[in-house]
Order: structure tokens, then C-alpha cells, then sequence
């Protein structure tokens, strides 16, 4: 066991884990948090997608050695059930969650587009996006809420980033 010190949606910790401990079991083990979902296991399917120094990443094929000092953002770190974020409220509102698995995922992988393109184009959505997958097939309405999420962004609402720059 090594102790590791992560700086996760803008808080310090301090987890004892193994070297090879994927990110995943730590942030849902060891600190709670449980938006990020296991889904594949293999990187496949995005479930477990987080961003790390910004990028989003499948936390189930990130070792906790490898995380560092990158700051670590998860769904929790975009706002919360009685203060969704920006983000948060247009996937809401285009209802792009059916049975909501992968949604904590797809946020995750939008935070970290919208973070770099703020107002991304229709084909910048759909190559970003498309590492993440919905079962229940709503992924029309996950576009379109990263479309809302962006204008709103653009106009100003509430914060520079989707994630309010705590990644």
C-alpha cells in the first residue's frame, strides 16, 4: 500500500491504495463518490469517464500511481441535485437521461469538450462524444444538451466552465 495524495473536484485527499488500484475503485471505494459508474471494465463503454488534468479518461483503465498531480473532476464537481450545473441543467432539460448508467459518463467527456472548444460545432460534438455509449440509445438528445449547454455557456450563464473550473 502506497499513500497517494489526489486533489479531486478541487479538495485534497489522501487514499492508501495499491500502485495498479484503477482510479475508479478509489473514487467510488475510498472517497464516495459514486457518479462514475464500472461499466466494461475494458475502456469501452465510458461509464467511467472522469477528467484528469482536464482530458477525460476512463478512470477503470487509469492506475491511481498514474494520476499524480492532475487535478481529478467527476459528475459530483459540477453542481449538485438542488444546484445542477450548467451542464447538469441542459441534459435536464433535453431529458437526455433514460436509465441514466452512462449519463455521469457522458457529462464528464462533455465538461472536458466544452472546456477546451466552448462552442464546439456539431461534428466537434459527435467525434468527442462518440468514445461514450448510451444503451437506451438517447444519444440525440445528449447532443442536443451539449448544443444547450454551450449556448447557455456562451451567454454567459454562470461560470466560464461546465465544471466551474474545479477539475
Amino acid at each position: 500500500m502506497t499513500t497517494y495524495r489526489l486533489r479531486v473536484n478541487g479538495a485534497e485527499h489522501a487514499v492508501d491504495a495499491d500502485p495498479d488500484t484503477p482510479l475508479l475503485y478509489v473514487l467510488r471505494n475510498d472517497l464516495g463518490l459514486n457518479g462514475a459508474k464500472f461499466g466494461c471494465g475494458l475502456g469501452q463503454c465510458g461509464a467511467c469517464t472522469v477528467t484528469l488534468g482536464g482530458a477525460s479518461v476512463m478512470s477503470c483503465l487509469v492506475p491511481v500511481s498514474a494520476v499524480g498531480a492532475r487535478p481529478v473532476g467527476t459528475v459530483e464537481g459540477l453542481g449538485s441535485t438542488s444546484r445542477p450545473g450548467v451542464l447538469q441543467q441542459a441534459f435536464i432539460d433535453e431529458q437526455a437521461a433514460q436509465c441514466g448508467y452512462c449519463i455521469a459518463g457522458m457529462l464528464m467527456r462533455a465538461d472536458s469538450l466544452l472546456a477546451r472548444h466552448p462552442a464546439p460545432t456539431d461534428a466537434q460534438i459527435r467525434q468527442h462524444m462518440q468514445t461514450n455509449l448510451c444503451r437506451c440509445g438517447t444519444h440525440m438528445r445528449i447532443l442536443r444538451a451539449v448544443r444547450r449547454a454551450a449556448a447557455a455557456l456562451g451567454a454567459g450563464t454562470s461560470g466560464a466552465r461546465p465544471s466551474g473550473g474545479k477539475a
